[in-house]
């Protein structure tokens, strides 16, 4: 697949191509944390595209995301088709929960099923999957889901809004970081993919988008890689989407040649 954007998205200044090529070489080993502290350097070699079974996790988030039963049925075919398993695709429906909600969440596994029982029923085999090991509970989940944010957002976090209302704080530490991030059956890159698609797929939530971009450096993505995720998703029949994380990528590089 192409990594150029479509004609009708208005290209992004010199600028911000110099600091996409800079920064497309960054990452360490798939699915574990950047936290070098380096700046980006030119790489000689291209980065690495995205693999089908990744680029396909996009349209079923942003399907499920948006509410787009039809859109979805097509994107869960698709992401079988592309090598994803039943368990993949659960554990992407339940974690976006925590971004858009159980009623989505909730939609979304009921097609999923619908969707399964139509492709058995027809004789394709399509694999399980790997069911998630066991995840701690108590102060040691609180300890757990405290390290996994900051190994994913690159220092510990804090802020205003924490101290004003802490219950949130506990949640997002014990619960998404925890319960969900500590589930083993889904890697921290595919699941940031889901998240920045989910994400990308609904207004006014430009900020915690822009955060997940950076997130998602952070655990071994690259700008070339996001770039390739937002054209796919455009491609896919999610437009609004693409164009949302294609300019919260566009703005995170544009920040970063910056400093």
């Amino acid at each position: 697949m192409s990594n150029t954007l479509p004609a009708e998205t208005p290209l992004p200044t010199r600028r911000t191509l110099i600091a996409l090529a800079a920064m497309s070489g960054m990452g360490p080993v798939l699915g574990q944390p950047n936290t070098s502290q380096e700046r980006p350097s030119l790489k000689t070699s291209p980065p690495s595209p995205l693999p089908a079974r990744q680029l396909a996790i996009g349209p079923i988030a942003a399907g499920m995301a948006n509410g787009d039963m039809p859109g979805l049925n097509a994107a869960l075919n698709h992401g079988l088709d592309a090598g994803l398993s039943i368990a993949d695709i659960k554990e992407v429906l339940v974690q976006l929960y925590a971004y858009t909600g159980f009623p989505r969440s909730l939609n979304a596994l009921s097609e999923l099923m619908k969707v399964a029982d139509d492709r058995r029923a027809r004789g394709l085999k399509d694999p399980a999957g790997t069911q998630p090991g066991p995840v701690p509970t108590g102060q040691a989940l609180l300890e757990l889901g405290t390290t996994n944010q900051t190994r994913l957002s690159g220092a510990p976090v804090k802020g205003p809004i924490f101290d004003f209302a802490p219950a949130i704080d506990q949640f997002l530490k014990t619960h998404l970081f925890g319960d969900i991030f500590a589930r083993d059956n889904l890697d921290w890159q595919s699941r940031e993919l889901a998240t920045v698609a989910a994400l990308g797929a609904l207004s006014g939530v430009e900020p915690q988008l822009l955060s997940h971009i950076r997130i998602s450096m952070n655990v071994g993505l690259t700008a070339g890689q996001l770039a390739q995720f937002g054209e796919s998703l455009s491609r896919s029949g999610f437009a609004e989407a693409g164009q949302r994380v294609r300019a919260a990528l566009e703005k995170f590089v544009a920040d970063a040649a910056k400093r």
